[in-house]
């Protein structure tokens, strides 16, 4: 099977019963997006994504997200964990999660093309309720970030969804509603055990979930593991235990990254010095900064930054 580029489609990723409508979604974000870039669009929280060329290791913390590749291969790493998916499949994050990523196949002949949006908690709770559920609900622990073939009806959302940006006045109304229906495709799909886990109060990556939520909006204050714990009623050794299984970080480093890559985006797009970053994360010495910042990205703040420059990096 042929894509419009020319190259061989993954038959395993990509049926043909969906190839029409990867067809369409490659037209339709080519269109859109003429040159690389990443853009927002009218309708808030989609985001589409262009590449050209394959991009080097860039950090990231993703939110929790939706994310279709439809043209291209991506390579995420998260702690321990690695994970390349491709054209044909989809990953969600249900956490906030610290990744390095990397579009490994994009050429200008085959550009990397994806959409993202963000993934609704509580639309996936309240579906968990209404949605019955073969056998009991898996409260095993799970990576907070995975990925799936894409099937049918998430394409097809994902189709119509792009397809209101050419009809703006239609997208007040519609767009929930084929939101909603992505998510209800989640949940009955390959993914829907572990977005129930997620979105069930008491499950253990609900827990973790919660004071992930929690280091997110506080990772600029010193952290207390024993009292984290206890907020999310669990005993230390527990809660380090399933936060571990879950993000594949312990939650001092997973805080840590947190502070290295917030000081990374300030720096590059906010224009701040390597001090006055530092001190904004949480950090008391600009000498620990540098040093723990060199031992995550490679090299010292102020020649990571004009790398990540010179290599275009500003483009999202």
């Amino acid at each position: 099977m042929e894509s419009l580029n020319g190259r061989k489609m993954k038959s395993d990723n990509i049926s043909s019963d969906i190839y029409t409508i990867y067809e369409q979604l490659t037209e339709k974000l080519l269109r859109l997006l003429p040159e690389p870039q990443k853009a927002d669009t009218a309708l808030d929280g989609l985001v589409l994504l262009r590449r050209d060329v394959p991009t080097q290791d860039e950090s990231n913390i993703y939110r929790p997200v939706i994310g279709l590749i439809v043209q291209g291969r991506k390579r995420t790493i998260f702690g321990n964990g690695k994970m390349e998916y491709g054209e044909g499949e989809f990953m969600v994050s249900g956490v906030d999660m610290p990744c390095i990523n990397s579009e490994i196949e994009a050429s200008p002949q085959a550009p990397f093309l994806s959409l993202s949006l963000p993934l609704d908690i509580s639309q996936i709770a309240q579906l968990a309720t209404e949605v019955p559920l073969d056998g009991k609900v898996d409260t095993n622990d799970h990576w907070g970030i995975c990925s799936a073939t894409s099937t049918l009806e998430i394409a097809g959302c994902f189709l119509r969804l792009i397809s209101l940006l050419e009809n703006p006045e239609r997208i007040p109304i519609l767009a929930p509603l084929i939101i909603r229906e992505i998510h209800y495709h989640l949940i009955i799909g390959p993914l829907g055990g572990c977005l129930r886990a997620i979105g069930t109060q008491g499950t253990p990556i609900n827990r973790v979930a919660q004071a992930i939520t929690w280091l997110r909006n506080h990772f600029h204050e010193p952290l207390l593991i024993e009292n984290l714990a206890e907020q999310v009623h669990m005993s230390e050794s527990t809660f380090n235990r399933h936060f571990r299984k879950v993000t594949s970080y312990s939650p001092l480093r997973f805080q840590k990254r947190l502070r290295l890559y917030e000081a990374q985006r300030l720096m590059l797009f906010d224009n701040l010095d390597a001090t006055t970053a530092s001190f904004k994360v949480g950090y008391e010495s600009p000498t620990q900064f540098s040093r723990e910042y060199k031992r995550e990205f490679g090299e010292p703040p102020h020649r990571d930054i004009s790398r990540m420059r010179a290599a275009g990096m500003l483009l999202d």
